[in-house]
C-alpha cells in the first residue's frame, strides 16, 4: 500500500506541478532563443546549436543548415550557440575564429558589425515581450474581458475608505485623473500604491466628488508567498447585473496586450526599485520550485488559459532579467558592445573573461538565493 501511495503521489506531482511547469518554461525559453536564432540567421551567422535545457542531450536532430536542435536533461533554460562562440553564454572564442577559413569567419558572430551583434542579442528579450503582447492580445480578442462595475457595495469600518468619506453605492470613475472602467482596474492601481495619497473621483448619485485616499499597507498570505499591497477597505458589488463581458476588435486587443505587458514591466521595475531602497523584502523573489508550484496552482484553477497567461507574465520577467547589465546575460553583451562602439575597440579578451566569470558567479548566487527562498516558503506551508 505504501508503494502504491508513493506511485500515486509521484504521478500527482508530475501531472499537477512538473508538466505545467515544463510547458510554461519551455514555451518561454523556446521563444527567447528563437529570437536570437532568427535574427542571427537573418544576419548570415552560422548557428551550431539550438538547445532547450542544459546538460546531456536527451534527443535532437540536425537541420539542413547544420544546426543541432537538442532537448537536454536539465530543462531550466536554453541557449543558441553561434559560430565563433566559446560556450553557451556566447563568450567569444578568438582562437577558434583565427582557425577558420575566410568564408567561415565571415559567417561567425564576432565578424558581424556591432549593430548586427546587438540586434542578435536584443532579439531574445524582444521576442519575450512580443510573446507576452500576443498572448494578452489573443486571449482578449478570443474571450473578451469580464468587467465588474467599480461600484462600492460596502465600506470597512475604520478603513482608509471610511476616513476619506467613501460610501456604499459610490461608483469610482477615476484615480488621480486616470479613468477607471472596472473594479479590478481600481484594485490594481490601489494595490500598487500603498501609503501614497491618491485622489479618488466617485460618482455619487450623479455628482462627481474628489476624495483623498491613502491606501494602507497590507501583508496578505497567498499560496505563493506574502504579498504586500495597498488596500482602502471597500467591497465589490455581488450583483450579477454589475458584471458585463466586453468584446474587443483586433486593434483594441493588441493595444490592450501592449498595455498589459507594460504594466508587468513597470510593476517589476517598481519592485526592484523598492527592493534596492529597502522598502520591499527579498522573500518575494522566486526560483524554479515556486514557479513549478504556481504553474500547478494555475493549471488546477485556470486550466490551459491560465497557464498561457502565466507564460506571458513569466516571459516578460525573463526578458527583463536578461536585459540586466550582467556579463553572461544579454544585457551584459549589450554593455560590452556599447563600450566597443564608444571606444572604437572591444574590451580585451582578458577583461571579457573576467567579466563572464563574475557574471556566472552572480547568476549562480542569485539561483542559490531564490532556490533557498523557495525551500523556506515550501517548508513554511507544510
Amino acid at each position: 500500500m505504501e508503494f502504491a501511495a508513493s506511485l500515486w503521489n509521484a504521478g500527482h506531482f508530475a501531472l499537477g506541478y512538473l508538466l505545467p511547469f515544463l510547458f510554461v518554461l519551455t514555451l518561454v525559453v523556446f521563444v527567447h532563443e528563437l529570437g536570437h536564432f532568427l535574427v542571427g540567421r537573418w544576419c548570415g551567422v552560422d548557428v551550431q546549436t539550438f538547445s532547450i535545457g542544459f546538460g546531456r542531450e536527451l534527443f535532437g536532430f540536425n537541420d539542413r543548415h547544420g544546426t543541432r536542435w537538442r532537448f537536454a536533461l536539465i530543462p531550466l533554460g536554453g541557449y543558441v550557440k553561434f559560430s565563433g562562440d566559446a560556450d553557451a553564454a556566447s563568450a567569444p572564442d578568438d582562437a577558434a575564429v583565427r582557425r577558420m577559413t575566410p568564408e567561415e569567419r565571415a559567417r561567425s558572430l564576432p565578424a558581424q558589425s556591432i549593430a548586427e551583434r546587438a540586434a542578435i542579442v536584443a532579439a531574445g528579450p524582444i521576442a519575450n515581450f512580443l510573446l507576452a503582447i500576443l498572448i494578452f492580445a489573443g486571449t482578449t480578442f478570443l474571450f473578451g474581458k469580464q468587467v465588474l462595475i467599480p461600484r462600492v457595495d460596502a465600506v470597512v469600518a475604520g478603513s482608509a475608505a471610511e476616513t476619506a468619506g467613501l460610501k456604499a453605492g459610490d461608483i469610482v470613475i477615476a484615480i488621480d485623473g486616470h479613468k477607471i472602467d472596472s473594479f479590478s482596474e481600481m484594485q490594481r492601481i490601489i494595490s500598487t500604491r500603498p501609503e501614497e495619497r491618491l485622489t479618488v473621483t466617485v460618482d455619487r448619485s450623479g455628482r462627481a466628488l474628489d476624495l483623498p485616499v491613502t491606501p494602507a499597507l497590507s501583508e496578505q498570505k497567498t499560496p505563493v508567498g506574502t504579498q504586500r499591497i495597498g488596500v482602502i477597505g471597500v467591497r465589490a458589488s455581488p450583483k450579477p447585473e454589475d458584471w458585463t463581458t466586453q468584446r474587443f476588435g483586433a486593434i483594441d486587443s493588441l493595444r490592450m496586450g501592449v498595455t498589459e505587458t507594460w504594466f508587468v514591466v513597470t510593476r517589476t521595475y517598481d519592485y526592484i526599485a523598492k527592493l534596492v531602497s529597502g522598502r520591499e523584502s527579498t522573500d518575494q523573489l522566486s526560483g524554479p520550485i515556486r514557479i513549478a508550484q504556481v504553474s500547478g496552482l494555475v493549471a488546477s484553477s485556470g486550466g490551459l488559459l491560465g497557464l498561457i497567461n502565466l507564460a506571458a507574465i513569466l516571459s516578460v520577467s525573463i526578458g527583463l532579467m536578461n536585459l540586466l547589465p550582467v556579463p553572461m546575460l544579454d544585457g551584459g553583451h549589450l554593455m560590452f558592445y556599447l563600450y566597443e562602439a564608444l571606444r572604437g575597440r572591444p574590451l580585451s579578451p582578458r577583461a571579457q573573461e573576467i567579466g563572464f566569470r563574475l557574471g556566472l558567479a552572480l547568476v549562480l548566487m542569485l539561483m542559490l538565493f531564490v532556490t533557498w527562498n523557495d525551500i523556506v516558503h515550501v517548508r513554511g506551508m507544510l
